[in-house]
């Protein structure tokens, strides 16, 4: 994996907010799953790790974006943790897994990677965390994979297009999301190869 990607582990992350302002906005939902390696080079989405978050306090929330997120804030079983414990809950297997996998840290994969990243950044810088495993502003987004890879950019058309199932029920939370993107990134990384090594082989002859 570290050869793969210049010593970077993708980590597929989505984050579900209380807008679209990273810095006026509050942070709801994080998710990630780091991506693994079989032996034959193929990517494989690993365990996935989640955390609700507690809006930080001056933040906003639109009630438009709970509408479509569905999330209730006094859902008693939400069990949101403050950002710094929500931040090390993502942190800590995502730099088991890039050390794992000999990687220097990790870089984040996302549908739209740069919002994710700017909430992700936003909460870090609040609660002045010094150790995140991410990559401060390199990103790896599907959007443009998709769109390469299956002349799809939203992500339900472009998981579709890769042979994967989607629920529109399931979607607009963290997990689901993060889950079919990790899906997504291995199905065009994983293609690929497919046709690299086919490439490698016909040059051999």
């Amino acid at each position: 994996m570290a050869s793969r990607f210049r010593g970077f582990l993708p980590v597929v992350v989505d984050v579900e907010t209380g807008g679209f302002d990273c810095f006026r906005h509050a942070l709801l939902e994080m998710a990630a799953v780091p991506i693994e390696m079989d032996d034959e080079g193929f990517l494989y989405p690993g365990e996935t790790v989640s955390v609700h978050v507690e809006p930080a306090e001056g933040l906003e929330i639109d009630p438009k974006s709970l509408a479509i997120t569905g999330i209730q804030l006094d859902h008693p079983f939400r069990d949101a943790q403050v950002e710094r414990l929500a931040l090390d809950r993502i942190f800590a297997p995502v730099r088991a897994a890039a050390k794992r996998n000999g990687c220097q840290r990790a870089i984040l994969v996302g549908h739209n990677a740069h919002f994710d990243l700017g909430f992700l950044n936003a909460a870090i810088a609040r609660v002045g965390h010094k150790r995140s495993p991410f990559h401060p502003f390199s990103t790896m987004d599907t959007v443009t994979l998709a769109g390469m890879a299956y002349g799809q950019t939203v992500l339900a058309k472009a998981v579709q297009a890769a042979g994967l199932p989607w629920d529109n029920n399931e979607a607009h939370s963290a997990v689901y999301d993060t889950e079919r993107t990790a899906q997504l990134f291995c199905a065009v990384m994983n293609r690929w190869k497919q046709f690299n090594d086919v490439d490698l082989a016909r040059a051999a002859e």
